[in-house]
């Protein structure tokens, strides 16, 4: 019998095995399933949907607004307004009490359309192999051990092993937070790769972008990953605000004032004055109706109202009326770092070339910036201007005089697939962010991409793929002379190259000084890329043979997404106010500290990963949460029990996000923010406010 990724004896997780592996354990042949055994495994485990919870009748969530003690004393109140013969206080009464559960209604309505949001993400329709042929059957009908294809555009029908994979890249930002597409391998990977790392799977709900893939079906239905946010998102209760909890209990305590002061004029009444029984509860009634503030849920609604107008004007959309107040009362705010707190746009920060380090100023995708050398003596002393932007204080230097800096840039521009237009005086890009750095950086130096093309006129390219981690074209100038320009993973790189480019022409390759740069590099937390080059005939084939071999080292470049200048100002200000900023990324440590020191956060000198936080007692983590303000590599239940460690506290959180795997979190925090651009529906449902720049400030 196939084994389901979710059953106990399960030894080691799908991601770690060899796809034979994984095919030996799901009992699947590679020319995928025959129909009879398809059809077991459905009634066996089930369709490949999320699981269907009863819904609560409309007529019981309108009920269920009148379960609070503020309501029920109004509700006395206006009945015993009746009595008294107050049919306009009465009346008035009974609208307040109307308006106020019709909000609650409604407010309770969006919350459970997240649920459905996130269904609305798994494909409708699969391709699968079985018995040999290819069909295309609902996705619904999908079982674990099917041989799936999947090709750019498509959504993944369930998580997946990889079998095959050409160029194959996945967009997960649904599942991981991070924009950028994920390329993908079929080789096992360590048992404790965390979710952003499983490089082999592709899970259900994220879509392909490039290439195409065939793999087996390890999981269905809410044992996927998307799944196992859905029922976390199910699980999750709403919490009261500070407002609402004051409120309750100030009616609690209300509530029992009232009825001890009505029981006792009663009592005075009958005992003191001698009044008839019906004379004296009449007269208690009407004290009791006289003490009820029937007009503060009114007066309080109001005051909140008039917030969320004040706060639409500052792009943020209230969801939720007492979301106002709880943003007064933040103490903690948990943060997505990219397009958040980072401007989501790759930029070129340093250059290492064999004669020292170039640094690059500017940020974004503007091409407007300097260049200067001297930047490894100047990397400790620089200073940042007050937008968070690196200062070089190193030499200034023309780009078009610097012999090697320029072949470099040209290289990594040539190289490219990626293109900068100019729309309105705002500039954006066109492919890969990570490309797209180099076309800028090229473009600050004054050589303009379609110039260098017209110059440089393609013959041939082989694409990135991350078994190969490099990408080549073989360029041809105007006079004739013909170049393999290589771009791609350091190490790999490294691995290809024979010799170093230098300023007097080449020399020998000395791997170890060149693997401490790169560390170098890494150690600020930017990603690095090498770019190499080769002379060719004008006659020869780009193939991998041809590459990857006696390649001339033309340098290496450090890329980081700057933090959003705004982001700064507004950071100090929560931290001048009392409130304390916590980033939370999936993306590497080093990567998160880097930007975490220059929006400001405080506790930088550690990042805590994923997979400690999975090892952490809710005690550690709540003492953990005191003490560091960067969690990189964050998995959607981590997220929750972060929110929920710091409530324990007694912490008031606003947590921000806009994938569906921030939706748990979301919903648990005392004021979920969600994106108005990038956010998914599911994460805008979960949440109580949506900011429509997407910007933290």
């Amino acid at each position: 019998m196939a084994q389901n990724g979710n059953a106990e004896d399960q030894r080691v997780p799908w991601h770690a095995l060899s796809g034979d592996e994984a095919l030996e354990r799901q009992e699947t042949a590679s020319d995928g399933l025959e129909k009879d055994e398809a059809e077991r495994r459905l009634r066996e485990y089930g369709p490949n949907r999320l699981r269907q919870e009863k819904k609560r009748p409309a007529w019981k969530r309108f009920l269920d607004q009148f379960n609070n003690v503020l309501m029920l004393i109004l509700i006395v109140a206006g009945v015993a307004s009746v009595l008294l013969g107050e049919i306009i206080d009465a009346a008035a009464i009974f609208g307040v009490v109307l308006i106020i559960a019709l909000v609650g209604f409604i407010q309770e309505g969006k919350a459970e359309s997240a649920l459905e949001s996130i269904k609305e993400m798994l494909s409708p329709k699969a391709t699968v192999v079985r018995s040999g042929q290819t069909e295309e059957i609902p996705a619904e009908e999908v079982v674990p051990g099917d041989i799936v294809e999947v090709s750019s555009g498509d959504r993944v029908p369930a998580d997946v092993r990889l079998l095959k994979a050409k160029r194959f890249r996945t967009q997960e930002a649904s599942l991981t937070g991070e924009s950028e597409a994920v390329d993908k391998a079929t080789e096992a990977l360590e048992e404790d790769a965390e979710l952003a790392e499983r490089t082999s799977m592709a899970f259900a709900g994220t879509t392909a972008v490039q290439g195409r893939a065939t793999g087996i079906v390890v999981e269905t239905g809410s044992r996927t990953e998307i799944g196992r946010i859905s029922e976390m998102l199910e699980e999750v209760e709403d919490i009261q605000t500070p407002l609402l909890r004051h409120l309750d209990s100030a009616g609690k305590k209300l509530a029992v004032i009232i009825v001890g002061a009505a029981a006792a004029v009663g009592l005075i009444g009958v005992l003191v004055h001698d009044l008839p029984l019906p004379e004296a509860f009449m007269a208690a009634v009407a004290l009791a109706v006289a003490s009820i503030p029937e007009g503060l849920p009114a007066i309080v609604t109001i005051t909140l109202a008039l917030g969320v107008q004040a706060m639409a004007r500052r792009n943020a959309i209230i969801r939720k009326l007492p979301a106002v107040e709880t943003l007064g009362s933040t103490t903690i705010i948990f943060s997505d770092k990219t397009g958040t707190l980072t401007r989501n746009e790759m930029t070129a920060q340093a250059i290492m070339l064999a004669d020292g380090e170039v640094q690059v100023s500017g940020v974004g995708f503007a091409p407007d910036g300097d260049f200067h050398r001297n930047g490894e003596e100047a990397q400790e002393d620089e200073d940042e201007d007050e937008d968070g932007e690196d200062q070089p204080s190193g030499e200034q230097i023309d780009p078009d005089e610097d012999a090697l800096l320029k072949r470099f840039l040209v290289a990594g521009a040539l190289c490219n697939d990626a293109s900068l237009r100019e729309e309105d005086g705002e500039w954006h890009l066109q492919g890969d962010p990570t490309e797209g750095a180099l076309i800028v950086a090229a473009a600050k130096a004054g050589f303009d991409r379609d110039e260098l093309r017209e110059q440089w006129e393609r013959q041939d390219s082989i694409p990135f793929e991350s078994e190969r981690k490099y990408m080549a074209t073989l360029d041809k100038d105007s006079e004739g002379d013909s170049r393999i320009h290589v771009k791609g993973a350091p190490d790999r790189i490294l691995e290809m190259c024979s010799s170093v480019r230098t300023a007097d022409g080449t020399e020998d390759l000395d791997v170890e000084v060149w693997e401490k740069q790169i560390d170098k590099l890494s150690s600020r937390g930017l990603r690095v890329l090498a770019v190499a080059e080769k002379s060719a005939d004008a006659d020869d084939e780009l193939t991998d043979e041809a590459v990857e071999k006696d390649l001339v080292l033309l340098g290496l470049v450090g890329l980081l997404d700057p933090p959003r200048e705004t982001a700064i100002e507004a950071i100090k200000k929560c931290l001048e106010a009392g409130i304390r900023p916590i980033m939370v990324t999936g993306d590497h440590g080093l990567t998160a500290r880097a930007i975490a020191a220059r929006l400001g956060l405080r506790n930088t000198d550690e990042a805590i990963s994923g997979r400690e936080l999975a090892d952490m007692s809710e005690e550690d983590l709540q003492r953990r949460i005191e003490e560091v303000d960067v969690y990189a590599r964050a998995a959607p239940e981590d997220k929750l029990r972060m929110v929920e460690a710091a409530q324990a506290d007694g912490e008031v959180c606003a947590m921000t996000g806009d994938g569906v795997n921030d939706a748990p979190a979301l919903k648990r925090a005392d004021v979920g923010v969600a994106m108005g651009i990038e956010g998914t529906e599911a994460a805008k449902e979960a949440s109580e406010m949506v900011l429509a720049d997407d910007n933290f400030a």
